[in-house]
């Protein structure tokens, strides 16, 4: 089951995954800690900086669940 999806705010996803900022930088989105940020959508997000949210939402949940799985083992 994917843990993020488009409603997601940003914000969430720093909260619960904060590995996951390389991902948003890779992609262009270097202000995560502004205001906008905060209240903003992951599709919001992707739309405004021209990125496909359906790619970007299975690249971040792969790499979540990775991540999971990793503290699992640890």
């Amino acid at each position: 089951m994917a843990e993020f999806n488009r409603e997601t705010l940003i914000a969430e996803v720093l909260q619960r995954a904060p590995e996951a900022a390389p991902l948003f930088q890779a992609i262009g989105m270097h202000c995560l800690g502004c205001a906008m940020a905060s209240g903003e959508t992951l599709e919001e997000a992707c739309m405004v900086h021209g990125i496909d949210c359906d790619s970007f939402l299975e690249e971040l949940n792969a790499f979540a669940e990775a991540v999971k799985a990793q503290k699992e083992k640890a």
